[in-house]
């Protein structure tokens, strides 16, 4: 069936591709990998049973993965600290800040209710790197000697370490969100109390809408991945800004208060501008894919900040900014990675300091995002084509014309799908009929020469 863990974990339909056997197997699994790489304890000082965090977001199916979860850690000699419904950058976080030895986050993101997930992490908050994740598929149902007596793992609820982590966001902050009035879309996931708590205590006057999960309506027409709701409720209520997260709180988008959304590309862009402002943006450099909008690249330059491309997914920009020392990156989706705070994407997060910028300079949101014109943009996924053909000389000479015609004031990108038969054609052009027509032309190309 493939490789068993994708870029995020291991992910499915709950109950059908992710079983509770599943979800248990690969813990007992991970319980010995990382026990015999030594990673329990390393460091700590400690020489007593290895530990573990457990969050989840609010999905009906977390409640049995979780149950798994911590049956198969446990019963592998584990102690294990439940952190009840958390984002999943709060679980990074509280893995390092508790002295965990792993975190174990239970969450599908921003996918439907019936799709979740298991993600394992280091004790560093980090993910772990894919040669761990493979010796764990390969160990799934190898015979063990299990604990017995005392040798078992304990389970105690640690729901109060959610404090800790809103204590944490709040000492990220330099300045307060005093004066603001913000609108929330918690996208009925993981981020409901924590989110609205941190903007509160950070002085926001705040206003909620997608904060009342039942396990079933999790992203379900709400959150960063359906932002209608939140323009009309920013625009109705006169509020400053609106915020949208995902179902599990690693990202956020923003709206203006004229109801005009802010991306991840234009969020970076303000963080940029205003860390380089304070000294504080290493190498005046920021880290983003190659899917990030032209307008932004042209943004950075024109203030005298260099732009690192790497490949689509957040791993990637999280690779080149550990490569390079960097603390600033992310993606056009609004995983933005903060790493002088945050191993990891983290929405809440980006809310805060994002707003702190508002709040600092008295301007708004809308006039801060307007330091980037977004260049139209028009994405076209041909299916059923040869992706491994995505290089052929008449999809090269056709993609060269265009580059021409379109010089300084856009851009192409032909990205075969790293899963599907199907070849992405992205074009960014000064204007969106001129996006559209060539985007449809190349498209062509790519139906008759990789057929």
């Amino acid at each position: 069936m493939g490789r068993l863990f994708g870029t995020d974990g291991v992910r499915g339909v709950a109950g059908s591709d992710l079983t509770a056997e599943l979800a248990m197997e690969l813990s007992v699994a991970a319980a010995h990998v990382l026990g015999d790489a030594g990673a329990f304890n390393a460091g700590t000082g400690r020489h007593d049973r290895p530990v573990a965090v457990v969050g989840r977001d609010p999905r009906a199916s977390g409640e049995f993965l979780e149950a798994a979860v911590v049956a198969g850690l446990a019963s592998s000699g584990v102690d294990v600290l439940r952190l009840g419904v958390l984002p999943t950058p709060a679980v990074a976080y509280l893995t390092t800040a508790l002295g965990a030895d792993t975190g174990v986050m239970i969450t599908a993101s921003h996918n439907p209710a019936p799709d979740n997930g298991v993600k394992f992490l280091t004790r560093t908050g980090h993910k772990l790197p894919d040669a761990v994740e493979n010796e764990i598929e390969r160990r799934l149902g190898e015979k063990w000697e299990r604990p017995v007596g005392a040798a078992v793992g304990r389970v105690r609820e640690a729901y109060g370490e959610a404090d800790r982590y809103v204590s944490h966001l709040l000492s990220t902050m330099t300045g307060r969100l005093d004066g603001l009035r913000v609108v929330v879309d918690c996208a009925n996931g993981a981020a409901h109390v924590v989110a609205p708590e941190a903007l509160r205590r950070a002085g926001a006057t705040v206003e909620t809408i997608g904060a009342s999960p039942d396990g079933l309506n999790i992203n379900s027409g709400v959150g960063s991945t359906h932002l209608e709701r939140l323009q009309e409720a920013v625009v109705s209520s006169g509020a400053d800004v609106g915020i949208a997260y995902d179902g599990d709180a690693d990202r956020c988008l923003a709206v203006a208060h004229t109801g005009e959304v802010v991306d991840g590309d234009q969020i970076m862009a303000v963080l940029a501008l205003a860390l380089r402002a304070e000294g504080r943006l290493t190498a005046d450099t920021v880290v983003a894919t190659v899917m990030s909008n032209l307008g932004f690249k042209i943004a950075m330059r024109n203030a005298g900040i260099e732009v690192i491309e790497t490949a689509v997914g957040d791993r990637y920009v999280l690779e080149a900014m550990k490569a390079g020392g960097y603390n600033l990156g992310g993606e056009q989706s609004g995983h933005v990675l903060m790493l002088d705070h945050a191993t990891t994407g983290d929405g809440v997060l980006t809310s805060l300091q994002l707003l702190q910028v508002v709040a600092r300079e008295g301007r708004p949101l809308a006039e801060l995002a307007s330091v980037m014109t977004r260049m139209p943009q028009v994405l076209i996924n041909v299916k059923d084509v040869d992706r491994a053909k995505a290089s052929v000389p008449e999809l090269s000479a056709a993609v060269a014309v265009a580059e021409s015609e379109l010089g300084e004031t856009g851009r192409v990108l032909i990205r075969p799908s790293g899963t599907e038969p199907m070849i992405r054609v992205m074009v960014e052009a000064a204007s969106a009929e001129q996006a559209e027509l060539m985007a449809g032309r190349l498209a062509e190309v790519v139906r008759t020469a990789c057929a």
